[in-house]
């Protein structure tokens, strides 16, 4: 054997080695790529986009301690503590038909360890496409002045509304359905607010079509010096579903933002006609808002009730809530 057939079959050797290793070599698969979560701006802050769709997503909530104090709010106890925490998830698109949200609160409760008390509620519930609002919520009535002292009405049922939102100027209707001892009924709720620059004023009026009888409120709210003036009023015609405190009543509140974190609020309310009866009351307090930090604060108040044919009381509360 020469040295040219020697270097020939050691060429064709390694060539035939090399195309076997090539056969058996192992092709790693290119990774998928990866979906972040896109922060969604449209709405507001806090949205983010639900990975593969246009839908804008928002999960929020407090969590609250706090403790009641006043005559017998913990039944046989003149104090009673409790925790509850608050789940709210909310979700946003733009549509052809307008702007469709859709929103769920969860409400947890605790009184005690293995109390009966202890549960688990939907708070509110309801879907709305541009103006039009379906649902279990809190209506307009709930809608208060500044402080805790003020007792002006508020209730949750489920409900259909169309509500007109301009620059300067909002009107809604609703209708809702109430329950009663002896099947179910409708009321029919409608609003006009408008703001003028630092003031703004609403006009809200309800009838109840199961006890035929009705209330009307207005709430008035103007920037006044360091602080927040707001005045309410309300009317009705007798006990109904939508306010039954008393035939009339007068509220009023100042929010003092004492500092960026401090707010003091006064507040007082009389009421004529209590229950729908000849007697008389009133009620008086303060309010202390403190930031204590970026997401925790702390809410205490305390008011004086005094009322015809009853005893003289106090009532208040402290919170301290840890909003997210």
């Amino acid at each position: 054997m020469n040295i040219k057939s020697l270097l020939l079959g050691s060429a064709a050797a390694l060539a035939a080695v090399s195309g076997a290793q090539a056969a058996d070599a192992i092709i790693a698969a290119e990774p998928e790529p990866m979906e972040y979560v896109r922060v969604c701006d449209a709405f507001g802050t806090g949205y983010f986009y639900i990975p593969g769709t246009e839908t804008c997503l928002k999960v929020g909530g407090y969590v609250r301690f706090q403790v009641n104090a006043g005559e017998n709010v913990g039944g046989s106890s003149d104090w009673d503590a409790f925790t509850r925490g608050r789940l709210e998830v909310t979700s946003k698109s733009d549509t052809e038909l307008g702007e469709l949200t859709g929103f769920i609160a969860i409400h947890g409760e605790s009184y005690n360890q293995d109390s009966d008390d202890d549960h688990f509620y939907m708070d509110e519930v309801y879907l709305q496409l541009g103006g039009f609002k379906v649902g279990n919520y809190l209506n307009w009535w709930d809608k208060g002045i500044n402080g805790e002292t003020d007792k002006i009405g508020g209730n949750r049922q489920n409900s259909v509304a169309y509500i007109y939102t301009g620059d300067a100027f909002t009107a809604g209707i609703q209708l809702d359905e109430i329950e009663t001892v002896t099947g179910n009924d409708l009321g029919l709720e409608g609003i006009v607010t408008a703001s003028f620059g630092a003031a703004s004023i609403d006009l809200l009026g309800s009838y109840d079509f199961d006890a035929e009888e009705g209330a009307i409120r207005a709430l008035v709210s103007a920037e006044v010096g360091p602080g927040t003036l707001q005045l309410a009023g309300i009317w009705a015609s007798d006990e109904n579903y939508y306010y039954d405190r008393a035939e009339w009543t007068i509220a009023g509140s100042y929010a003092f933002k004492a500092t960026e974190r401090f707010t003091i609020t006064p507040g007082v309310q009389y009421f004529d006609s209590l229950a729908f009866t000849d007697d008389d009351g009133w009620r008086a307090g303060v309010t202390v808002d403190y930031a204590v930090t970026e997401g925790m604060a702390v809410k205490v108040t305390a008011n004086y009730n005094d009322a015809d044919g009853a005893d003289e009381f106090w009532d208040g509360f402290v919170r301290l809530q840890r909003n997210f």
